[in-house]
């Protein structure tokens, strides 16, 4: 691994240790962000099935799983319930008072919540949190002002990426991995 990205990790690492509460936006981070539209007009999402498990892995190692999206869909509905993720918000203006509402309702402070979002839209809750990760491929005014970026882009495995980082800043990784490897 590159110094410069070693210590990338590093510095993230330590903030990521800290991390109750982990948002994610939708698209552009658990998808590509195209926009499928049927001809009846009915939304159509890809998600990643790596970034699925990553999500599933982060909450059994009890750190709590949002998804916050500006946008509203019956997919996402039918991937959040699959994913056992009861905090799903649609349609939503402020991201970070969202956050911040939750992190209020579990008594923890917004320095143990993490987001990740790829677009500008998303820099208030991105700077106002304790942790803030985006996909390689987020526009640059986001990369230039987050924690962690990831080496892969939004709904390929760039959501994985980062449940492995918390996974391995919390000291969670071996007990996450030990059903897969025994």
């Amino acid at each position: 691994m590159p110094k410069v990205i070693a210590e990338s990790v590093t510095r993230a690492a330590g903030k990521a240790a800290k991390v109750a509460l982990m948002g994610f936006d939708v698209d552009g981070v658990l998808t590509d962000g195209t926009l499928y539209f049927s001809s009846e007009g009915d939304e159509m999402k890809a998600f990643s099935s790596l970034d699925g498990h990553g999500l599933k892995m982060l909450q059994r190692a009890g750190v709590e799983v949002a998804i916050i999206s500006g946008r509203s869909s019956r997919a996402l509905e039918l991937r959040a319930r699959n994913l056992g993720i009861d905090e799903l918000h649609m349609g939503v203006e402020d991201k970070r008072a969202l956050l911040a509402g939750l992190a209020g309702k579990r008594g923890i402070d917004l320095a143990q919540t993490g987001y990740m979002g790829d677009d500008v839209v998303d820099l208030p809750v991105l700077r106002a949190c304790g942790f803030s990760a985006t996909v390689a491929d987020a526009h640059g005014e986001v990369v230039s002002r987050v924690d962690y970026v990831a080496i892969r882009g939004g709904g390929r495995g760039a959501v994985r990426e980062v449940c492995d980082l918390l996974l391995r800043a919390q000291g969670k990784w071996d007990a996450a991995m030990g059903e897969y490897l025994a």
